[in-house]
């Protein structure tokens, strides 16, 4: 490929300089004598096409202003590749107009960069198509992370306000002057050059930096330091045409956007919710306080709409109706979008963390898929209609053991120390869940110490010659009056199955404590993520080289991208098309209420075993610290149809599981990973253990000791999970 340059004018003698290819691409710089005129360069250039260039070529053309230079030329193809409607352009030619229409009468092609140009441009040649801007993802993804400051903007406060380009005639020079006027505690920085327009025209507010002309590999860093980033462009004839590409730039880096009223930047992106547009000054500014520092919703919108912007994807496309232009027979243009090195199937912890680890460490394209609405899985937290952090499919409490796992987290989120107490509502008294010395003292107005509970277990436990059942379990170590008031119904609403039809395994043991201590978990790390668990997931999954496609079925997903690995983290009997049959689950249902009132309960959580047809009710602020006026609240009713949350750990279904996993070991394309995938609930930490232990493997070709040593830990402390009992870790449909 050849590209021609403006020409330079001012050499000895007419003559054509090129420099080295790069990447297919050679750069023709035409030096004329400075009394030129278009015919010499005219001639310059068809000499070197006949000299250099195969006869079977295409010719594509930016401008219309290039017409006379090929004149001479007899090409396969002529694209016209209308990017601007340079004619309403500041001091644009006279006879440019003229030259755009002896184009159009000669090229086979005409591509449009907008669907305003296109709206202009379709009636005027037989084969006009909409090519909108791409963009070049990864590239602009980069400032999603913190970048070194560039020195000339590192001494400019925030917050700051960016806009990158050509500052000319285009620009709403009076509106960027307003807002500075406005807001004098923002900052407005300007890159690019100012061209066509007199420099001493431009405002000059203190907070108003004009930083200049910057190499396009710079960007990503100017971008990283923005807090919302401008399309202030006037709305005259000179912009009722343009698609400014730097829109997808801006949404790639992550950065919010907020433009004038362009049509092409309202349709597509205003009209999806990417961008906000004003146009009045106050208006503006307003848009600008609006979306500043809240981009996590909108960041995933914006990351599924890129999905379909990928220049590859674009020249494609192009491709095709080229080589349909000139008769040739179809090239095997990709028909599929770009590939990925790996396709993640769910944005949960355990999708989350693996396609983080395969981007991070591996440099891997990955694709994330989820047919939800957003990231986070079950640990999805958002703030509901009164501006309270709620989760929507119930709490979850973050606790660990492992200093590895906390630490990868702590990677992504900060944290706030939390440690959780659950109360169970008895007899009309509100007691500590698990067991403890002021649980028994309550509920039997006794006056024990920590050295008589002992004792006082001995004296109403009911041995059993052999523990077979969740009931001979609980009532050999605690008594049969304490079974039916704190374990029996909860678990029959739970589970739907009574304890003595479930296995022993599931209450191995009790938890009691000799001491008041009344802290649901011992584990050596408990805290909540200081800004919620969606943020954790955002700044996770912010990798360049990670894509997220929300809404969106997986198995119409992998049809159309390219990709080495899937990693599977939904149910695995659906993965099988259920061969075998259904595995069961126990699902949930959520009811969220909202009282005016600061605290609702005296806990965390309350827990019902036998009242209610709820479980237990969580009121959020408990978990994430919020100061509000109001408190949200969530009831939990089990329910055997639904979302599969909570595998039924029965041996029947164990022996089931057994067959899927058969069938999985025979996809070495495929990593099974997560509670879905392989059967097992699993804590929040346990996910992210089994999945840093899956990306291991990955890495290494095969299960290292450690991975192995993880996998068995992990299987042992699952069996003996004692969720079975008032809080139900392990749960069944």
């Amino acid at each position: 490929m050849f590209y021609v340059e403006e020409p330079v004018y001012g050499a000895a003698q007419a003559q054509l300089e090129t420099a080295e290819p790069q990447e297919g691409v050679t750069v023709v710089a035409p030096h004329l004598p400075a009394a030129a005129n278009e015919d010499e360069l005219g001639s310059l250039v068809e000499r070197f096409v006949r000299e250099r260039v195969a006869a079977d070529y295409v010719l594509w053309l930016y401008t219309p202003m290039a017409v006379p230079l090929i004149r001479g030329l007899d090409p396969r193809v002529i694209v016209y590749d209308c990017m601007d409607e340079l004619s309403a352009f500041l001091g644009a030619p006279l006879n440019i107009a003229e030259l755009e229409q002896e184009l159009l009468g000669r090229a086979q092609l005409v591509f449009t960069g907008g669907r305003s140009l296109y709206e202009a441009k379709r009636d005027r040649h037989p084969s006009v198509h909409l090519f909108p801007s791409s963009v070049d993802t990864a590239h602009f993804a980069a400032a999603r992370k913190p970048l070194p400051e560039p020195a000339d903007q590192a001494a400019i406060p925030r917050p700051r306000l960016g806009f990158f380009g050509v500052i000319d005639e285009r620009m709403d020079l009076e509106l960027i002057a307003e807002v500075a006027r406005l807001r004098r505690d923002w900052q407005l920085v300007l890159v690019g050059p100012v061209v066509k327009i007199e420099e001493a025209t431009l405002p000059r507010e203190p907070n108003i930096h004009y930083l200049g002309m910057k190499d396009y590999d710079e960007l990503p860093a100017y971008l990283a330091g923005w807090d919302v980033a401008l399309l202030p462009f006037a709305r005259n004839e000179s912009t009722r045409f343009i698609s400014p590409t730097k829109t997808p730039e801006y949404l790639a880096a992550g950065r919010p956007v907020v433009s004038t009223g362009i049509a092409d930047v309202i349709d597509p992106y205003a009209k999806a919710g990417l961008v906000e547009v004003a146009n009045e000054p106050n208006d503006f500014v307003a848009s600008v306080e609006r979306v500043m520092g809240t981009n996590g919703e909108r960041q995933r919108a914006v990351d599924s709409f890129l999905m379909e912007t990928s220049w590859d994807y674009t020249w494609a496309d192009m491709a095709e109706l080229i080589a349909a232009a000139a008769g040739r027979p179809r090239r095997s243009a990709p028909t599929r979008s770009p590939g990925f090195d790996a396709v993640v199937v769910g944005a949960g912890f355990a999708g989350s963390v693996l396609a983080e680890r395969l981007a991070s460490q591996l440099g891997q394209r990955v694709l994330v898929v989820d047919r939800r609405s957003h990231i986070g899985g079950n640990a999805y937290d958002h703030y509901d209609d009164a501006g309270l952090l709620v989760h929507r499919y119930g709490p979850h409490i973050f606790h660990t053991n492992s200093a590895d796992v906390f630490a990868y987290l702590s990677q992504f989120t900060e944290w706030r120390p939390y440690e959780h107490r659950v109360l169970a509502s008895v007899d009309g008294l509100l007691v500590p869940i698990p067991i403890n010395l002021d649980t028994v003292n309550t509920l039997y107005g006794l006056r024990l110490t920590a050295p008589e509970l002992d004792d006082f277990f001995a004296s109403i436990a009911e041995p059993r010659a052999r523990v077979r059942t969740m009931e001979d379990a609980i009532v050999s170590q605690v008594g049969r009056d304490l079974y039916l008031k704190l374990f029996r119904n909860y678990t029959r609403k739970q589970w739907d199955y009574d304890p003595s039809e479930l296995d022993a395994a599931l209450a191995a043991r009790v938890p009691t404590r000799k001491s008041r201590d009344a802290r649901y978990f011992t584990d050596s790390f408990q805290a909540m993520p200081k800004h919620g668990y969606t943020r954790l997931f955002e700044r996770m999954l912010a990798h360049p080289k990670i894509n997220v496609l929300l809404n969106a079925d997986w198995r119409e997903v992998e049809s159309l991208f390219d990709h080495e690995r899937l990693v599977y983290t939904g149910p695995i009997d659906e993965f099988f098309d259920f061969r075998y049959g259904s595995l069961p689950y126990r699902s949930l249902e959520f009811r969220l209420e909202t009282h005016d009132t600061e605290r609702f309960q005296p806990a965390a959580v309350v827990n019902y075993p036998n009242e209610h047809p709820y479980t237990r009710v969580t009121e959020f602020k408990w978990l994430t610290g919020q100061e509000h006026r109001k408190t949200t609240v969530v009831y939990e009713y089990p329910r055997a149809e639904g979302a599969p949350y909570y595998p039924v750990p029965r041996p029947e279904n164990e022996e089931l599981y057994k067959e899927y996993k058969a069938l999985a070991a025979t996809r070495d394309d495929v990593t099974f990973v997560g509670r879905l995938a392989t059967y097992r609930y699993y804590n929040m930490d346990q996910v992210v253990a089994q999945a840093l232990a899956a990306f291991k493997r990955l890495r290494d070709g095969g299960p290292s000791e450690e991975a192995r040593d993880l996998d068995r830990a992990l299987a042992a402390e699952t069996r003996a999970m004692g969720g079975a009992g008032v809080h139900g870790r392990a749960r069944r449909r």
